[in-house]
C-alpha cells in the first residue's frame, strides 16, 4: 500500500497541519478522526486495515486529515465565540488549503479524472464529515459517518448562538428550502450507521431524529441500525467501514458520481 506524510503550514488556523494518504488510485475519501484524535488515528485504530482490500485494488485513495477539537468544542477553558470561531477557521482550513491539494493529487492519481470526494468518520469523525457535506454538498459525492452526533448542542449548550447552529444540522436541516441547495443534498449518496449497544445511547437518538428530518425533507439516505450487541468502538466500525464501503463503492460503479 503507497501511504504518504504530509505537513503545511495553514494560513487559516495560523499552525501547521498534517496529514496522511493511503492508496494509489481511485475515489479520494477524506476521513475525520474521532474526538481530539489526530491524522494518524485512523491507521492507528485499524481503519486503513478495514478498508485494505479497497485501497490496495485502487477502488479508493484515503486522506486523513487531522483535527483541532482540543482547540473548539472540547476546549473548556475558552468562551463559546471563540471555540466556534475556531472551528469554522478549520472548516475554512478543509475547504480552500486541504481538499485542493488532496483533490489535485488525487486527480493526477486518476489519469486526470475529477472525483469528488466521499467523507467519513466515526463518532466525532461523523458529526465532522456529515456537518461538512451538509453545510458545503457542491463539494463532496456523499457520506459514510458511524456512530456520530448530529447535534452541537451537548458541546455549547441550548442557545446555538451565531456559528454554533450552522454546525447543529439537527437544527439547520429543517429550515433548508433553497431548491438549488435541497438538489445538490438529494444528488449526494449518505449513508449512516448506529449501533444499540453500549455508549451509543446519544448517537442513536441523534440518529433516529437525522433519519426523521432528512425522510421529511426528501433527501434519500441509508439509516441503518445495528444490534443490540453493537457498542461505540472500533471493533464494530471496522466491521460497518467494510460493509457499507463496499456497497457505496459498488453503487458508484453502477452510478458514477462525478
Amino acid at each position: 500500500m503507497d501511504i504518504s506524510y504530509h505537513k503545511h503550514f495553514s494560513g487559516k488556523l495560523g499552525r501547521d497541519m498534517e496529514y496522511k494518504r493511503y492508496g494509489h488510485a481511485g475515489r479520494p475519501v477524506v476521513v475525520f478522526p474521532t474526538s481530539q484524535g489526530r491524522f494518524y488515528q485512523f491507521e492507528d485504530s485499524g481503519g486503513v486495515g478495514a478498508l485494505a482490500e479497497f485501497i490496495d485494488t485502487g477502488r479508493i485513495q484515503l486522506f486523513t486529515v487531522d483535527g483541532i477539537d482540543s482547540e473548539s468544542f472540547f476546549n473548556k477553558h475558552a468562551d463559546a465565540a471563540h471555540r466556534i470561531a475556531r472551528h469554522e477557521a478549520y472548516f475554512r482550513y478543509v475547504r480552500e488549503e486541504a481538499l485542493p491539494e488532496i483533490l489535485s493529487t488525487a486527480s493526477a492519481a486518476n489519469g486526470g479524472r475529477k472525483l469528488k470526494p466521499l467523507f467519513s468518520g466515526c463518532s466525532m469523525g461523523g458529526y465532522h464529515s456529515s456537518n461538512f457535506v451538509f453545510r458545503f454538498p457542491e463539494l463532496a459525492s456523499g457520506v459514510i459517518s458511524l456512530s456520530g452526533v448530529y447535534s452541537a448542542r451537548d458541546f455549547f449548550g441550548k442557545a446555538l448562538d451565531g456559528d454554533i447552529f450552522y454546525n447543529s444540522p439537527l437544527d439547520y436541516l429543517p429550515g433548508i428550502v433553497d431548491p438549488k441547495l435541497l438538489a445538490r443534498l438529494k444528488a449526494l449518496r449518505l449513508i449512516f450507521c448506529c449501533g444499540q449497544g453500549a455508549w451509543e445511547e446519544r448517537m442513536l437518538v441523534e440518529t433516529r431524529k437525522l433519519e426523521q428530518i432528512l425522510r421529511d425533507k426528501s433527501i434519500p439516505a441509508w439509516v441503518d441500525y445495528w444490534g443490540g450487541d453493537v457498542s461505540h468502538d472500533w471493533p464494530w466500525w471496522h466491521k460497518q467501514l467494510a460493509y457499507f464501503f463496499g456497497r457505496w463503492l459498488d453503487d458508484d460503479l453502477m452510478h458514477r458520481l462525478d
